[in-house]
């Protein structure tokens, strides 16, 4: 184990809580549309949810229109609404994520130092447009995730919200 001076425990402990209290404060911006830019969302996922998902840029996977269906922290139900959309859920609907999903590949890129690792949330905090980029000198590394019509399931599993 390696001893760690007093002093030096302090620097980084003062670092630390500075480095918080810079990222708490950062969560409060808005942007003119009532949308959060650049912060960390507080928005917990419900048990069941719609979604569309529009997903372009790059030469991902995941290119087309959805709509998704998810429940349990799964997607139950994935229709593409165009032809790219419906080739991936046909062929590949595994790659058809939920919004966490999606908040997390947000986060993976930010802990990977992604050029470009942004999201604009609802006033209620579900993301509906997330942008990243890993390297803006490369080509094709883009996605741009657009998120609307979103809407709780409610319990009766109707598509109702209650």
């Amino acid at each position: 184990m390696t001893a760690v001076s007093r002093p030096t425990r302090a620097v980084f402990s003062a670092s630390l809580i500075g480095g918080l209290l810079c990222a708490v404060t950062a969560c409060g911006a808005e942007t003119a549309k009532g949308t959060s830019a650049h912060s960390r969302t507080t928005w917990l996922e419900p048990a069941a949810y719609t979604y569309t998902l529009r997903s372009s840029e790059g030469e991902r996977t995941l290119i087309g229109t959805f709509r998704i269906t998810v429940r349990d922290g799964a997607v139950v139900k994935a229709v593409g609404l165009d032809d790219s959309g419906r080739r991936v859920a046909q062929d590949i609907p595994d790659a058809v994520p939920t919004l966490g999903e999606l908040l997390e590949e947000l986060e993976q890129a930010r802990r990977d130092d992604a050029d470009v690792a942004e999201a604009e949330y609802a006033a209620d905090g579900h993301p509906v447009r997330i942008s990243l980029d890993w390297e803006k000198n490369a080509i094709d590394d883009e996605a741009l995730y657009v998120i609307s019509a979103y809407r709780p399931i409610g319990d009766q599993g109707d598509g109702r919200s209650h």
